[in-house]
């Protein structure tokens, strides 16, 4: 049995950069937009939240739900999350949801107002809802649309609508920028791309300070870059000679065994564990636009499962 403790702070981030990688075959392409004026955060988490016990807790990870709110219900009922009125039946479970939740889909409206939602009532019952800011997100708030669908724009009522409620004192993106870019659960790290050993020094509550501070008045700064938490994609796509040894730099900066990342879709529609567990992509294209294919990650005390709506699957755990 093995005890663990989240040190976990809410930095959020401000108003940002825009870019995004082209999912064709692994490429990708980023591009910048014009960055909007930062403008103060509204209800800005505060740093320094006290420690929660993991031992024994359950602990679900799920990637990018892409703007898809029936498939984003869905896999939050595969893991036992929602009651059939929508409401959380999770008890004491901490969901990380490793961001992009924007984007492709009609439903971005929705589904931000789901996880807001469940943030608000998982605590009553001694859970905890940790959604982390995705690169998708990061786009929205600077900006820049190019994946946004027909639907989301009618959803808003028009560009003008969307806009007004992605504004740093909007509705929706006053929340967006209170988001973690990465968090640490005794031993395991979730990030939407990935901690590359140059960022990991910073630790999770380092690096989310740093993306906000980027994303309000910095938008060059490397940790918004293809390299940075919220892109970077070679832990995922290198060969394992390669994406193993800087992994294991990476989890020995930050003092774990475990990453779980989100944003490189795996299009087999299966949780890819590679580096003898160390290292989970859990995008498995659960939107409908990727294939419908549901997932999600349960850990407990280091142990961990796949579950898919066929079943339970065993994974690898990292020494």
């Amino acid at each position: 049995m093995r005890v663990g403790w989240l040190w976990w702070t809410l930095a959020g981030c401000g108003a940002p950069v825009a870019s995004d990688q082209v999912r064709a075959g692994g490429a990708s392409t980023p591009l910048v937009a014009t960055p909007v004026p930062a403008a103060p955060v509204a209800s800005a988490p505060a740093s320094g939240a006290p420690p929660v016990a993991l031992a024994g807790r359950r602990i679900i990870a799920m990637g990018d739900l892409h703007a898809d709110l029936p498939m984003a219900i869905a896999n939050l009922r595969l893991a036992g999350l929602l009651d059939a009125a929508g409401a959380w039946s999770g008890g004491d479970t901490i969901l990380v949801q490793t961001g992009d939740i924007t984007d492709r889909g009609p439903d971005s409206k929705e589904l931000i107002e789901l996880m807001q939602r469940l943030s608000r009532e998982a605590p009553a019952a001694g859970g905890l809802v940790l959604p982390l800011l995705g690169n998708h997100e990061a786009m929205n708030l600077l900006g820049d649309w190019r994946y946004v669908s027909d639907g989301d724009y009618a959803d808003f009522g028009g560009p003008e609508g969307r806009r007004a409620a992605f504004a740093p004192t909007g509705p929706l993106g006053s929340w967006l920028r209170g988001l973690d870019a990465v968090a640490q659960l005794g031993d395991t790290v979730f990030v939407h791309g990935g901690v590359g050993p140059d960022f990991a020094a910073r630790g999770a509550a380092g690096l989310s300070a740093d993306v906000r501070a980027a994303l309000q008045d910095r938008p060059d700064d490397p940790v918004l870059g293809p390299e940075g938490p919220l892109w970077l994609r070679s832990l995922v796509l290198d060969d394992e000679a390669t994406a193993c040894p800087a992994l294991q730099r990476s989890l020995e900066r930050m003092a774990a065994k475990r990453m779980i990342v989100g944003h490189t879709t795996q299009r087999s529609g299966r949780i890819l564990s590679r580096c003898g567990g160390a290292l989970l992509a859990i995008d498995t294209g659960i939107s409908s636009h990727y294939g419908a294919h549901g997932a999600a990650v349960e850990l407990r005390d280091g142990d961990a499962w796949a579950l898919y709506p066929e079943g339970r699957v065993d994974l690898e755990d990292p020494r």
